[in-house]
C-alpha cells in the first residue's frame, strides 16, 4: 500500500508541482489549498505525512498541523516556508507541539525535488 501524503499550500502551482513530484515517486497524494480544507480532507483521508506550507490565509500551517495530528496521531509532520517571519511563528508554536509530544520539521522553500524526497524518506523512517 502506498504512503499517503496530504499536501497543503495556498499557491496552486506549488501544490501541483508537489503532487507531480510525489506521485511520480509512488506516493498517494491528496491536496488542499488551505488549512481549513486540509482539516476537512483528513476526515476521509488520514495521511501518513502532512506536508504543509506555514504561512497561509486563515488557518496557518502550524494550526492545521496540530489539528491534523490530533485527528491522525500517527501522521508525520513536515512544514515548509519561504518566509523569514516563519522563524518567530515556529518559536511561538514549538512549546505547544512539544507539550503534546508532537514533532515537526520545518523546511525552507524552495527545495529541490530530490532533497524533498530524501527528507520525506528520513521522516518516514523516524519513530513518532
Amino acid at each position: 500500500m502506498a504512503v499517503k501524503i496530504l499536501v497543503v499550500d495556498d499557491e496552486r502551482t506549488i501544490v501541483d508541482s508537489l503532487r507531480e513530484i510525489l506521485e511520480s515517486a509512488g506516493y498517494e497524494v491528496l491536496c488542499a489549498n488551505s488549512g481549513e480544507q486540509a482539516i476537512t480532507t483528513v476526515a476521509a483521508f488520514c495521511p501518513d505525512v502532512l506536508l504543509t506550507d506555514v504561512l497561509m490565509p486563515g488557518m496557518n500551517g502550524f494550526e492545521a498541523a496540530l489539528e491534523i495530528k490530533y485527528m491522525c496521531p500517527s501522521c508525520r509532520l513536515l512544514l515548509f516556508s519561504g518566509q523569514a517571519a516563519t522563524t518567530q511563528l515556529a518559536q511561538n508554536f514549538s512549546p505547544t507541539f512539544t507539550s503534546r509530544g508532537y514533532r515537526f520539521e520545518l523546511l525552507p522553500k524552495p527545495f529541490h525535488p530530490i532533497a524533498l524526497l530524501k527528507k520525506l524518506e528520513e521522516t518516514l523512517t523516524k519513530a513518532g
